[in-house]
């Protein structure tokens, strides 16, 4: 049986939630089609700077969110290897009032749990998980979604939030993810399992500070989650054991590997280390970006049109713009579907473009060890003033005139 629905979002995680409750908070009616059992979130920590924190207060779930989140103090860059500072980054109120929001961390799942009980009370909102996409035509006044369970969808309009591994993002690309060779291990453990390091000038770093370890081919990165009470780590190394042939199977980046890649670093580091999650881990994949993200009816959002890799922390925060983008257009467009996912890609092809070049550069900056780069990086982050906020006022203060 086809059933008919107005606009078919693909994927309930942070994309396709924030993507729904934009769409309902202007108006439309959003379906949201998980092919998980559950509406849930696998990871730990989340970075969301004051780009995404600015969509999600205009959908009104930010006192949620900061009920959970961690407002960070400070960012302290050390090095991985002689454990020196390099430099901080001060979040504070100076911060906040260049940008209007301070910088949060939290648990992902945290995260996903309010977008879902925020959509849950919304009944322009229908939740449905347990729903395989398996094939999405275009049939240019309709698109036509299948299932794995045999039911199809006639739609007004689909929008692909299906993640890194889209099967949206065939109708566009025929492309496939790609990586540099690094894997992370990633997880969260109690904040009183963790001894902090000490930061700048021996002071110690503090339960509201971020730190992030760089060296040659490798990093931590080290925050507090869910109010404090959770630590989140993330270990990130490259492997020399990838080949092509082994991609898709697990005999690279072993946990193996993982601790000859550290065995150099500083003790604060190593031990560190020790304690990250060994029983999974995530290969940094991202792809070439697209010019184009649509066809006919339907169209991409977050991962499936800009996976990144991790390095500026704006995979999640790019798709939650994208989703308040794309209602303001077909709000502007009064719903026609054609011309506002037009003008959505036209607006943030080239921003989300920019920003996965420079996530590879930035990774390329952290983890290189040749005799010039890190001593240039170095340099530069010792002679920056922990309140110069000038790299990354095309980040965070991002609001188109349209907005």
């Amino acid at each position: 049986m086809t059933v008919d629905v107005p606009i078919l979002i693909v994927g309930g995680g942070i994309g396709g939630m924030t993507t729904a409750l934009a769409l309902a908070r202007a108006g439309f009616t959003a379906h949201i089609a998980e092919r998980s059992p559950e509406f849930g979130e696998i990871g730990a920590g989340i970075q969301l700077a004051p780009n995404a924190l600015r969509i999600l207060d205009s959908l009104g779930v930010l006192p949620e969110l900061t009920a959970q989140a961690v407002r960070l103090r400070r960012l302290v860059f050390m090095h991985a290897d002689t454990g020196r500072h390099l430099t901080t980054l001060a979040f504070g109120e100076p911060f906040e009032r260049r940008y209007g929001y301070a910088y949060s961390v939290m648990h992902r799942g945290d995260l996903l749990t309010v977008l879902h009980r925020a959509c849950r009370a919304d009944n322009r909102i229908t939740l449905e998980s347990n729903r395989e996409v398996i094939e999405l035509t275009d049939h240019g006044g309709t698109a036509q979604v299948r299932f794995a369970d045999g039911g199809s969808y006639q739609c007004g309009a689909v929008v692909g939030a299906d993640g890194l591994w889209s099967t949206a993002r065939q109708l566009v690309c025929d492309d496939r993810p790609v990586t540099d060779k690094f894997v992370a291990y990633r997880g969260a453990l109690p904040a009183t399992d963790i001894a902090l390091p000490a930061g700048e000038r021996g002071i110690p770093a503090g339960p509201e500070d971020e730190i992030i370890w760089i060296g040659p081919y490798k990093h931590l990165v080290q925050y507090p989650i869910r109010r404090g009470e959770l630590y989140n780590q993330v270990a990130v190394f490259r492997s020399w054991r990838y080949s092509p042939e082994a991609e898709l199977t697990d005999g690279w980046g072993t946990p193996a590997e993982l601790d000859e890649s550290f065995a150099t670093a500083c003790d604060p580091v190593r031990a560190a280390v020790t304690l990250v999650k060994r029983d999974r881990r995530w290969v940094m994949y991202d792809r070439e970006p697209l010019d184009n993200w649509t066809t006919g009816r339907i169209t991409l959002v977050g991962d499936a049109a800009h996976p990144m890799v991790q390095y500026l922390a704006q995979g999640a925060c790019q798709a939650i713009e994208d989703a308040g983008c794309l209602a303001r257009q077909l709000t502007e467009y009064d719903g026609d579907i054609v011309k506002s996912f037009a003008a959505y890609q036209a607006e943030r092809i080239p921003r989300t473009a920019l920003i996965q070049r420079a996530a590879r550069t930035w990774g390329l900056i952290w983890h290189d060890d040749g005799p010039v780069i890190p001593l240039l990086r170095d340099r530069i982050f010792a002679r920056r003033d922990r309140r110069d906020y000038t790299d990354l006022d095309w980040l965070y203060q991002y609001q188109p005139e349209a907005s």
